[in-house]
This record gives structure tokens, sequence and C-alpha cells, in this order.
């Protein structure tokens, strides 16, 4: 292997779920065994599935990097991106999203090997704790969940921002707040090279009911490991040490709740230079949670 990610190359995939065209970038685990377990993955506001394997920087893919380590990957275009775009009617109830997420998991993902991890970054979040935190999540196998650039405070310059942001208005200065300081990114990749035109419609109230409505009522339903990280350089959220505190008190009926402070990075954490290394824990955080269901499997084989 002369890079990282250099003998994997991600496919796009469509497929249909109740009728409504979802679409993925996926990576299946190399050589002919079953994968060690799914990790499928959630962009934030904006952009798309490319968010997890930027073009031109396979150093930078989670996709990659995973899909070599023996793991089937996924990156789903959410609800109201990608294919899914032109049928905003299917988007506006939060079950119908996690349906159409879960969906997509079942039509792509039939051998799971330790179960399915998920990971959610930014407004990604809301849709991978709300799977978390359903019932479904059970007969899915999730054996663990992943949050980064999400939380229950925004800083005083988002929550300004907030006040004005609309589904066709992107307020001033979020660009800043998002993407600043510049030389943690690639310059390519500050051109915008995986953001989407816009965002979806439903995103405007999901935002603002988020932070202390939704995530801690849905945290507290989450029963599986959960990885929260911040960035060194997190400029949309609230990350003193008494506000991560509060969130890893939300999580009340999670198994192990671990706080992963990544530094050398900003808001888009796995675009920046910092990405690989920022994989690598969570791709070492999911072998944490697959360890338990191999055991005991072969527990149950050996009985």
């Amino acid at each position: 292997m002369t890079a990282q990610g250099a003998n994997v190359i991600p496919r796009p995939r469509v497929v249909l779920v109740d009728g409504v065209p979802m679409s993925a970038l996926v990576a299946e685990a190399s050589g002919d065994l079953a994968p060690r377990a799914v990790v499928v993955a959630f962009h934030g506001g904006a952009s798309t599935a490319a968010y997890f394997d930027c073009p031109g920087h396979p150093e930078l893919s989670l996709l990659r990097l995973g899909a070599e380590l023996g793991y089937t990957m996924m990156a789903l275009d959410r609800p109201g991106y990608g294919s899914s775009a032109p049928y905003p009617e299917a988007m506006a109830d939060p079950d119908q999203r996690v349906a159409l997420a879960y969906g997509v998991v079942d039509k792509l993902a039939s051998a799971r090997g330790a179960g399915l991890f998920l990971v959610g970054h930014s407004a990604g979040c809301e849709l991978a704790v709300r799977m978390a935190a359903d019932e479904r999540a059970t007969d899915a196998g999730l054996i663990g969940l992943e949050l980064a650039g999400t939380g229950v405070q925004y800083s005083d310059a988002t929550a300004e921002m907030m006040k004005t942001a609309s589904a066709s208005n992107r307020p001033a200065g979020l660009r800043e707040v998002i993407w600043e300081p510049a030389d943690l990114y690639p310059p390519d990749v500050l051109s915008g090279m995986t953001n989407s035109a816009s965002g979806a419609a439903y995103e405007v109230d999901m935002t603002r009911n988020w932070p202390q409505q939704d995530f801690p009522a849905l945290a507290g339903r989450v029963g599986v490991p959960v990885q929260f990280t911040v960035a060194e350089h997190e400029r949309v959220w609230q990350s003193d040490p008494q506000t991560l505190a509060r969130i890893g008190g939300i999580f009340t009926a999670s198994a192990r709740f671990v706080l992963n402070e990544q530094i050398g990075t900003g808001h888009n954490i796995s675009l920046s230079h910092g990405a690989s290394a920022y994989h690598a824990k969570v791709m070492a955080f999911v072998e944490q949670c697959c360890v338990p269901q191999e055991n005991t499997s072969e527990e149950l084989e050996a009985g």
C-alpha cells in the first residue's frame, strides 16, 4: 500500500427505500472474509457523503481506512440530500428519516459481522442519535456510536446566527465559524468540494431544537457505548469542561461514555489535516465495541 486508502475505492450506490431513492458511498471490507462490522457515517448540514471520502485526499478518508481494516463502510447522503433531495415530504417526520436510514443499511449490508456502528458529524449526529435511541437498534445489531461536532449549547456567535437562519438563508459569518482556523485544512478542501448546494428544509427547526431539547431526551435512551469527540478549535459549540461534563451526564443508559479531545482540528474534523489521527481513534473505538460481540459469538459456538 503506497498510501492510506490507495487500495480501496468507495463506490456510489442508490437504493429505493419505501419508494424514495437513497444514495450512499460504500467501501466493502477487502478480501473474502465477512466484515468485522458495518460502520455507517452521517455528514453534517449542506454537505454530502463525500465528507467521509474527501476527493483527491485518500489519506483523509474514513471509508478507505475502515475498509482496509476489515470493515464494511458506508457514508449516506442523509435524508433530504443526494438522491432523496426531491422528496422533502418524506423527510419532515424524524421517524421517517430513521426508517429511511435503517432501510438503506438493510439493503446494502446483509452481512454485519459483530454488528452495526454509527458515526455522526455535526447535523448528522441528530440522525445517528435517533437511530441509536430507536427500538430498531436492537434488531439492527447496534454496537456503538461516535459523535463529533455537536453539543448541548451553541457558542455565542453561532447562537446569534441561528436567530436569522432559514432554509434559504445561510447567515453571514457562518463559514468563518465552521472553517476557521483555515490552516487546519488543505487549501482545496476550503473551496467547498464536499458541500451540497443547500441544506434540507427540515434542518432549520431541527438545529434549533437539538441542543437543549432533542439531544438530551434522546441521549438517555442510548444503551450502547458512546465516544464523543470535540475538536480543539471547535467554534460552533461550547466545549468548556463544564459543558462537556453535561454531555457525558445525559447518556444515562449508555454502557460506556468516552470523551475524545482531538487536538489540531476544527469543526470539520474529517476534512482537516488531523483527519487520519481522528479516524484512527474512531476505528479503535469500533474495534473495542466489536470485541465483546465476537467473544460472545465464540462462546456460543464453543458451547
